[in-house]
């Protein structure tokens, strides 16, 4: 299993032994063993001086124990990378210290580390077992070999019970180690996730935020310039000719376009949300007869029909529907100019049917500088899509265009478009 840099000790070491040139794994056991084998030398050199001289061993003795804890103390540097030949050597390195001290107990901390290394290197079941068979191996052999050099029954049985002790209670705290470094592994990836997953969702809800304003943009500017775009052209050809008329048309301006910064403040005002705002009330489909007379004033041929018992809508989709014929309208007022327009809103059990027809165009359509197209009927279905109804537009048999939008009555917590 993989473990994760930086975690726990030896992630806190992996940061600070580089600069001293140990910075791979193999470089940092090599520092441990160094260190662990001038610290075992050094103990064990003031061990045998304070022991009394009937149990101090010879000196040639004593040279080779010394040897042999520096070697069992360097073995460390395979710990990881070599971890079999490491046990190994521990092993042989400890059973040549029974047969040359039987009755003194030489123990570094060469065997605690190694064990704890199995632990955390091995999953735990298998660490434990290798664990379990290197003590055995241990204990038997150093009983063995104590036995034959005529050590006590007491020195057998210190010797092999702490190859029992040390690879067996060892080994459980590598796995502890092991267990709490693979758990705070994967906290720090649980919280990794944690906090893509809120910024996906901040994300989401910013474009969410930025669609709808959008289209609130799109229908308030579409609709009302668009409108005042064939008044300002009307009232141009009037202005030399029909003096009054011309004024009635700038005061329709005038008035359009407060209406306009109306609804462009409204907009603003449903993005910030403060609570001291008076909003208006975003317009539904109560407001269609407004809708069309505005229409009409502006010479258009455009009639509205209702059908049907009126059902509540949800908030919502009420506004769908409004947006919906509004935009329908600009569009047959931008490519079908003087084409005759027919909405018919059918409440029924199970929705409301707006169908919002024009015929084709009367006289041809003037393209507006930097216009694109092909915004409205995309908003159109968005708004759909929200209120979970469907959106159908196309061409007529006659060269018109026909809007069909079907929204489902359901209970709905809608919010504001």
């Amino acid at each position: 299993m993989e473990t994760a840099r930086g975690t726990g000790t030896e992630g806190w070491w992996a940061a600070r032994l580089p600069p001293l040139g140990a910075g791979s794994p193999f470089a940092r056991d090599a520092l441990l063993g160094v260190v662990t084998a001038v610290a075992m030398v050094l103990l064990t050199v003031g061990t045998t001086a304070l022991a009394p001289p009937e149990d101090a061993p010879a000196r040639a003795v004593e040279t080779w124990v010394l040897l042999l804890v520096a070697v069992q103390s360097l073995a460390l540097a395979l710990r990881r990378v070599r971890p079999a030949a490491c046990v190994a050597v521990v092993v042989a390195t400890q059973v040549a210290l029974v047969a040359l001290a039987p009755e003194m107990s030489v123990r570094t901390l060469a065997g605690f580390v190694a064990a704890a290394t199995l632990g955390t290197v091995l999953p735990a079941g298998r660490a434990l077992r290798a664990a379990w068979a290197v003590a055995a191996v241990e204990a038997g052999a150093g009983a063995a070999v104590a036995v034959a050099r005529g050590a006590g029954a007491d020195a057998v049985v210190q010797h092999a019970g702490s190859a029992v002790l040390v690879w067996g209670g060892a080994v459980l705290v590598g796995v502890y180690l092991a267990t709490r470094r693979d758990h705070l592994r994967l906290v720090q990836e649980r919280a990794a996730q944690l906090e893509r997953e809120r910024d996906a969702r901040v994300r989401a809800a910013v474009a969410d935020e930025r669609a709808r304003l959008a289209r609130e943009l799109h229908d308030v500017a579409a609709h009302h310039l668009s409108g005042m775009v064939v008044q300002a052209a009307a009232v141009e050809k009037l202005v030399g000719r029909d003096p009054d008329a011309a004024r009635a048309g700038a005061a329709w301006l005038r008035d359009q376009g407060r209406e306009t910064l109306d609804n462009l403040r409204q907009v603003v005002g449903l993005l910030r949300r403060d609570e001291g705002d008076a909003l208006a009330p975003v317009p539904g489909v109560e407001a269609l007869d407004d809708l069309v007379r505005t229409a009409r004033d502006l010479g258009g041929d455009v009639a509205l029909t209702r059908t049907g018992t009126p059902v509540a809508l949800p908030p919502l989709a009420d506004v769908s529907v409004y947006r919906v014929a509004q935009q329908a309208l600009t569009n047959a007022r931008q490519h079908a100019p003087g084409a005759p327009v027919r909405l018919t809103l059918a409440h029924g059990p199970a929705g409301v049917l707006l169908e919002v027809v024009n015929g084709p165009a009367v006289r041809a359509a003037a393209t507006a500088r930097g216009d694109r197209g092909g915004t409205g009927l995309a908003v159109m279905r968005e708004r759909a899509a929200l209120v979970g109804g469907f959106l159908d537009a196309g061409p007529t048999p006659d060269g018109g265009w026909q809007v069909r939008l079907r929204v489902p009555v359901a209970d709905d917590e809608g919010g504001r478009a």
